[in-house]
């Protein structure tokens, strides 16, 4: 109870953002009944840099959407395409009984689900509930247990494969929740990513996210490094990439994103770093009171919250 007292206290007064054992409702019954409505409206809520193409790759398989962001600017080009856009996380819940949130941070999704005008307002017994933002395990399973008081399932399916793969539909999607409603979730889910993962229960979807952000940080930089002193030592980058991706320093970093200006087309670093995930979001902060769940901080030294 104080916990939830404490993650509605943190929704309180925000509104900014642009990403155990079973419920009593959810049953066999309830995940079929979802999955023969297949195209039935879903609700989406955050259509930023991944959050749009996620919802584009929806709507080229048949599923009519109703959508809201907080900035309306963002919702246009669905509302021109006939998409239904409304004005309030609440107002989603009241249409559509399948919710996908892609938001920023932890604070984001506490106030889409449990603000003033969030999803529990209006949420309907037997909606599934799937958040793909990445953000603290922690408050994964707080909103679970306030879903779950509203007769609903929530489910925590983080994404990674960055915004190329968001276009693309190759994302992959790291799932935990009710393993009952894994299949429901995946319907919806495949349509975005090429690799949808069931990991355990609420908040190992989370947990599996952050550890490969964690790798994924510490390969950017040192590919990052890499490429720097090669071109300070008077290597062109091209050439430079090129040997590394044929040898034993070739990882994601440097074959798929390289950060490096002129290296590869379709990347961030081609396009004036717009698109890419900031380190801001990479270095994940608990929303709620207690020890860090995982151990960024701004400078990626870890070792003393490591050890406290």
């Amino acid at each position: 109870m104080a916990a939830s007292l404490r993650l509605r206290g943190a929704a309180s007064g925000l509104r900014f953002w642009s990403r155990r054992q079973r419920p009593a409702v959810a049953s066999l019954a309830v995940v079929c009944s979802r999955s023969m409505a297949s195209k039935t409206p879903v609700g989406f809520i955050g259509l930023g840099n991944m959050g749009n193409p996620m919802a584009k790759n929806l709507m080229k398989h048949g599923y009519p959407l109703i959508i809201y962001d907080v900035f309306p600017d963002a919702c246009k080009e669905f509302q021109d395409a006939g998409e239904q856009v409304v004005s309030c996380p609440a107002d989603v819940a009241e249409k559509a009984d399948r919710i996908i949130t892609m938001l920023p941070t932890s604070i984001n999704a506490i106030e889409a689900y449990s603000g003033a005008n969030g999803i529990l307002k209006k949420v309907k017994k037997g909606s599934l509930l799937i958040d793909s933002s990445t953000i603290d395990p922690a408050v994964s399973k707080e909103l679970a247990k306030e879903v779950e008081k509203m007769g609903a399932v929530f489910m925590d399916a983080p994404v990674s494969g960055g915004v190329g793969a968001a276009r693309s539909r190759n994302l992959t999607f790291m799932v935990g929740g009710v393993e009952d409603e894994f299949a429901a979730a995946q319907e919806l889910l495949g349509c975005m990513g090429s690799n949808v993962v069931y990991c355990g229960a609420v908040g190992t979807g989370q947990a599996a996210k952050i550890c490969n952000n964690m790798l994924l940080a510490i390969s950017m930089i040192g590919t990052a490094e890499a490429m720097n002193l090669g071109i300070r030592l008077g290597l062109d980058p091209k050439l430079l990439a090129k040997i590394l991706n044929m040898s034993s320093g070739r990882c994601w970093s440097s074959d798929t994103y390289n950060p490096v200006p002129g290296v590869m087309d379709g990347v961030p670093s081609a396009n004036n770093y717009q698109g890419g995930f900031g380190a801001t979001l990479m270095a994940k902060i608990p929303a709620v009171p207690g020890p860090p769940v995982w151990f960024f901080n701004s400078s990626f030294t870890t070792l003393q919250e490591r050890s406290s």
